[in-house]
């Protein structure tokens, strides 16, 4: 204690430095008793985070109601407010990659920037301790990430340049080894801010932020006459692994677009945004159900396996598992008399190898199979339960050769494998077939060669392109000739916006002068019908008139039929 003589302080002052000693260190141990808990599974962690946060929240509550007795007995300082509250943003946003229930981001989001509008490390600075200042710059890190995934990129650029000053502060004041590391967060971040090929503007050319999450109206509605089947998109499993595609922390630009469009807009779970109160995330929110989701970024195979088995595990009756793999492709070496489903290649999830005397293992033998290729083979014990996949990579082509051996429901949603030269040069930002599925407006901006447009023009341009979607929506459940898998995955709504937006992307690049080739186009398993579907005159009619509103008609075949 601080200040005085023990034996002067009074014992009321005395118990509450003892009781806050307790709660701060017994904060400590269920805190970093956290990355103990298995990543996977969605009923072991619940019971042990909730104690963890019954903690925090007396631990808040009491620094705030005994903060005088605390700054003159204990020598409370603001840094170490400062830590609490941040260690409260760090629960919240573990329970969002937890739950994938984008509420629990706000309050994230509400504690980390309470810490900045009251300067709550400010005094860091002050103290001859480096470990002090690097909490200080994992602080804005975290904080990042958090606005990157709320899609706040003027609160990021803001904390980016702040953390730039206290970067180059940090080093030139304790001379330390890790500047190399701090200034390629710096980078990484610019990279995926500069992400989006398209800016829409303002009329002030201020930038607007574009949210591509699932909110109200987005999507194509199931309508009256529309026989589909009533699966609910219940998991998902997001994989990354693309050589030099932007990251920050470890999300690629393809996962953090893709889970992006597998959650809705996020509510405040607060009214009061701007002072930190305590929400219970057991106090769930109504009728919130995003998919739950696992972001992997290059696991090994080991790693893919056991989460796939416990998505698979705890998927509920009557749901479906997603899976999606953005990854480098990895070819067959050479051709074999039978052509089974580990024949075909596959992606590469992780590129680590092993290495035995200095060698990677397959050199010594050329029927050696990249241990961490996921082959088509390596699911099908999965399709025991109904099972959507979306392969982005130079080898999606592997996943057409499936076969459905449990008569579950079963789709494969396939990138194109090559994309035009002119385009190849970008995949660094993110692939283009992700870009679609994501934001199908900016894809086909991208590919008409449009980099900004005006606010309004856009949204005249998002109307017409939901009016498409819908009439995609219309021509897949009337088909005659449709496979019943694509049905069966109709009736979720996160489903029918992928599959809309899907065959909305295949049928702009068959379109697409540029694309000429059949490796350019996406495929899927089932195949789709390709007259009533993907080369539908009055889709095409449509696509047109888009292209007309953008004075891009010219880049356009004006019907595909006239090419067969």
């Amino acid at each position: 204690m601080s200040g005085a003589n023990e034996d002067d302080i009074p014992q009321v002052e005395r118990k509450t430095v003892t009781d806050f000693c307790y709660l701060l260190d017994k904060s400590k141990q269920l805190f970093n008793g956290l990355r103990d808990l298995p990543q996977y599974g969605q009923k072991q962690w619940q019971s042990y985070f909730g104690r963890t946060f019954d903690v925090y929240t007396k631990l808040w509550k009491f620094q705030q109601q005994h903060r005088q007795v605390l700054d003159n007995r204990y020598g409370l300082k603001r840094w170490q407010i400062g830590e609490i509250a941040s260690k409260i943003g760090q629960l919240y946003y573990h329970y969002y990659l937890r739950t994938s229930e984008t509420s629990y981001l706000n309050e994230a989001f509400s504690f980390y920037s309470a810490i900045r509008q009251r300067s709550y490390y400010s005094q860091v600075t002050k103290e001859d301790r480096p470990e002090l200042v690097v909490k200080k710059l994992r602080y804005y890190a975290r904080f990042i990430v958090v606005c990157l995934l709320l899609n706040k990129m003027d609160v990021v650029k803001d904390l980016v340049k702040e953390l730039s000053d206290e970067i180059e502060d940090y080093t030139h004041r304790f001379n330390t080894e890790d500047q190399l590391e701090w200034n390629l967060v710096l980078q990484e971040v610019a990279a995926f801010i500069e992400a989006d090929p398209v800016m829409v503007l303002n009329d002030d050319n201020t930038i607007v932020i574009i949210s591509n999450r699932l909110s109200e109206g987005s999507g194509p509605a199931l309508e009256q006459g529309m026989v589909v089947g009533q699966l609910m998109l219940a998991d998902a499993l997001i994989i990354g692994n693309c050589n030099n595609q932007v990251k920050f922390s470890e999300l690629t630009i393809d996962m953090f677009r893709m889970l992006q469009a597998l959650e809705r807009e996020p509510m405040n779970l607060t009214s009061q945004m701007n002072k930190p109160g305590l929400q219970d995330p057991a106090e769930k929110p109504m009728k919130r159900e995003n998919p739950h989701k696992y972001l992997l970024y290059k696991p090994t195979f080991s790693q893919l396996y056991t989460f796939l088995a416990a998505s698979f595990k705890e998927l509920p009756a009557n749901s479906a598992l997603l899976i999606y793999l953005s990854a480098t492709g990895i070819f067959p070496t050479g051709r074999s008399d039978y052509e089974g489903p580990y024949d075909f290649g596959g992606v590469l999830t992780n590129s680590n190898r092993d290495v035995v005397n200095g060698d990677a293992v397959h050199k010594r033998n050329q029927s050696y199979k990249e241990m961490h290729c996921l082959h088509p083979g390596d699911l099908y014990p999965f399709t025991r339960k109904p099972l959507f996949i979306i392969v982005d990579s130079s080898n999606s082509v592997a996943y057409k050769n499936f076969t459905n051996l449990f008569g579950q429901p079963l789709v494969c949603l396939l990138s194109p494998t090559s994309y035009p030269k002119a385009l190849q040069d970008h995949s660094q930002r993110g692939s283009l077939f992700t870009l679609f599925l994501n934001n199908p407006l900016m894809g086909f901006l991208f590919i008409s060669g449009l980099s900004s447009m005006r606010k309004g023009l856009w949204e005249k341009c998002q109307d017409h392109v939901r009016k498409i979607n819908r009439d995609i929506a219309q021509l897949l459940t009337h088909s005659r000739s449709i496979d019943q898998a694509f049905l069966q995955f109709f009736g979720d709504e996160f489903l029918r916006l992928l599959l809309t937006r899907f065959i909305f992307c295949s049928a702009i690049l068959r379109m697409h002068k540029s694309f000429r080739e059949t490796r350019n186009y996406p495929e899927t398993y089932p195949p789709l019908p390709r007259d009533e579907l993907l080369e539908n005159l009055h889709l095409q009619k449509q696509i047109l008139e888009l292209a007309s509103i953008l004075d891009v008609r010219n880049l356009y075949l004006e019907s595909t039929m006239d090419e067969y």
